[in-house]
């Protein structure tokens, strides 16, 4: 079956954009990325998956990569302030009987594994790049960039992130990223022998918790409440992180808060989600990941859905028709599990914020996970 593009283009080479390119080499497309940053690089400290990830990852052909450098294991295990365990939720090993069912990894250490995949695949990468204009007819779609080259493509992917220029200039009128009233903090540390796998801390508006990212490392993330999205100084990181933890009186929570230095990257985000409505192409130019669904990370699937989009708009590329019938396919296929995690994302963290029904909490967290579970 002859495939609805020859050449495409993506703009944005993070973890959606460069599955993209993995998966349309993979069935022979030639493919341009950009990437605006000269050094491609990944910021932030760790990042938690989960088992549909982990399954994308083995789609991908970088599990094995990922399983050497990153960590994974069962269940999360879920504790009150003073240390007593009081949950565990179990994480279902969706990538196979042979794949635990909850990860970590460094950012910038996927960023690497994925980057070293695209360029094996065959993509044609450019750094330091992006595009200054788009023009498409019903052919094709004409792209002039920053450099000065030009170059036509039967498709363009649109992978450039939550502030996403692509999307800025096809859906000019689009919903903006929305603050969702809390914000995250994360840092590396030494990874004590205690810490096999994900563990959370559970206070009133603070919650925290440690992953494991590597057979040495574990990353700690706290999530609080904080009405305004006001800057924070860098020289007040260590402090008010360290004070975040004083809340929490369980020795091992205690035993962070003593080894966080200034060696201990920490940093910051305010947590903003992003849902825009159908559809997500116009024309032959198309979104994917945090352009169009970007999450809170109360569900860890952020990542995960970005790289599915990126799998789901291959096949159906690879399926043939035109390229209007081929996304359309894929827009039917991501709408409603994207708008999911997006949305029940935020409500878990509304319910955070409110002190609200754990029941409810607990639900949200079962359903969606299960709902994860079910092929893409």
């Amino acid at each position: 079956m002859t495939s609805s593009a020859n050449k495409v283009l993506i703009i944005g080479g993070g973890f959606s954009g460069m599955a993209a390119a993995i998966e349309l080499r993979r069935q022979g497309v030639e493919v341009d990325l950009v990437e605006i940053d000269p050094g491609w690089r990944s910021y932030g400290a760790g990042i938690s998956l989960g088992g549909a990830t982990l399954r994308a990852f083995r789609r991908l052909g970088v599990l094995d990569a990922f399983l050497a450098e990153g960590a994974a294991s069962d269940g999360v295990d879920i504790f009150i302030p003073t240390g007593v365990k009081v949950a565990a939720l179990p994480t279902p090993r969706i990538a196979g009987p042979d794949v635990p069912g909850n990860a970590g990894i460094m950012r910038p250490v996927l960023a690497r594994i994925l980057a070293e995949a695209t360029r094996a695949a065959g993509a044609s990468v450019r750094l330091g790049c992006t595009f200054t204009q788009i023009e498409q007819d019903d052919e094709g779609v004409d792209v002039s960039f920053s450099d000065g080259s030009r170059g036509r493509y039967d498709l363009v992917i649109g992978a450039d992130g939550l502030y996403s220029k692509v999307r800025e200039t096809l859906f000019p009128d689009a919903p903006k990223p929305q603050y969702s009233g809390q914000g995250v903090w994360r840092a590396v540390l030494p990874r004590p022998a205690e810490v096999t796998g994900t563990m959370m801390w559970l206070g009133p508006k603070v919650k925290t918790g440690l992953n494991p990212v590597s057979s040495d490392e574990m990353y700690l993330f706290v999530t609080e409440d904080r009405p305004e999205n006001t800057h924070i100084p860098p020289s007040e990181f260590l402090a008010t992180l360290k004070g975040l933890l004083a809340r929490f009186p369980a020795p091992l929570m205690q035993q962070v808060a003593q080894q966080l230095d200034e060696h201990s990257q920490i940093v910051y985000r305010p947590l903003e989600s992003l849902l825009v409505p159908a559809p997500w192409y116009r024309g032959r130019v198309v979104l994917v990941g945090d352009t169009v669904h970007a999450t809170t990370p109360h569900m860890a699937s952020g990542a995960c859905i970005g790289i599915e989009d990126a799998i789901v708009l291959a096949e159906e590329v690879g399926k043939g028709g035109s390229v209007g019938e081929a996304l359309a396919r894929y827009q039917e296929r991501r709408w409603e599990r994207c708008r999911m995690v997006v949305q029940n994302s935020g409500r878990l963290g509304e319910i955070e914020i409110a002190g609200g029904d754990k029941e409810e909490h607990g639900k949200i967290m079962r359903e969606t996970l299960m709902a994860l579970a079910a092929p893409i």
